[in-house]
């Protein structure tokens, strides 16, 4: 399904509706003191951080880091999850205070029927992404159910594997698979993963990729890493540079979410997730 422009600019125009409604909201959020530290960005964690910890304790993690938000992945909550088990879920995060925003990273293909359940798993979660690795002929399938249920796919590049670039390996093959397809269709781009391009001799710079793709930025799974070790680390211990990072992220109006990726130190990653937020906290109090 190709957009003609007509119907580009409907959707455009609905689209910035939307995010001027979303920073009207995050601003009041940040003035009630529910984003307090963040500077009107929203704030999370995926909870692939903490994949050795069951929800319950994943969630108290996340309470202590002070974050309210979180990008769950189907070990902590099942695709498969009855509506009585996501009603549970959505209670205990309520009791941890914690908001599901987003879910993922999932494949999708050109089958409708099993993209859609999905979509009706994201409706009953409560989120408003899904970061997706999406195979090309999925596209028309996608354009469908992001403007039906009005949740966005935020495709994730993921790092080198098999001595291969992914197949969504930069903002540019992102964009150019993406620009004439529906609004709702962008990116959750993983910082720490374009870093890892440069295994490969492929240097991205993440403020940059943020810059190239825009409006279409729905997510961002924000961690650092060190090519030499091949390991996340602590931000700013590595390749990452927050403050340009969140810089271009204010340039191109940034509505989305944040999540905190740390696949280091698995067993107890709290320690340094918790200099992560201190860092992340500071740069935004310089960016003003």
């Amino acid at each position: 399904m190709t957009f003609n422009r007509r119907d580009f600019l409907r959707c455009s125009a609905a689209v910035a509706a939307g995010l001027s409604t979303g920073r009207w909201l995050h601003a009041n959020e940040e003035k009630e003191g529910q984003g307090s530290g963040f500077g009107g960005f929203t704030v999370g964690v995926q909870s692939y951080t903490f994949r050795k910890f069951p929800l319950e304790q994943a969630l108290k993690r996340t309470q202590e880091l002070g974050l309210k938000y979180a990008e769950f992945y189907n070990a902590h909550v099942p695709l498969n999850a009855s509506s009585e088990k996501l009603d549970a879920v959505k209670k205990l995060c309520g009791e941890y205070g914690v908001t599901p925003i987003a879910f993922g990273v999932e494949s999708f293909s050109k089958n409708h029927d099993a993209n859609k359940k999905k979509f009706e798993f994201g409706k009953a979660l409560g989120i408003k992404h899904l970061s997706a690795d999406p195979d090309p002929d999925s596209f028309d399938s996608l354009d469908k159910l992001v403007g039906e249920y009005k949740i966005s796919i935020a495709i994730h590049p993921h790092g080198p594997s098999g001595g291969k670039l992914h197949r969504w390996y930069s903002a540019e093959v992102i964009l150019n698979a993406v620009k004439d397809h529906h609004p709702l269709i962008g990116t959750c781009l993983d910082t720490g993963h374009l870093i890892r391009a440069a295994q490969l001799g492929a240097k991205l710079d993440p403020a940059a990729e943020v810059r190239t793709m825009g409006a279409r930025n729905f997510g961002m799974h924000l961690k650092d890493h060190d090519n030499a070790r091949k390991t996340d680390v602590v931000f700013g211990k590595g390749a990452l540079d927050v403050p340009e990072v969140l810089k271009a992220l204010r340039e191109v109006k940034f509505n989305g979410y944040i999540a905190i990726e740390y696949e280091a130190n698995e067993n107890n990653p709290s320690p340094d997730v918790k200099e992560c937020v201190a860092i992340l906290k500071e740069s935004i109090k310089k960016l003003g």
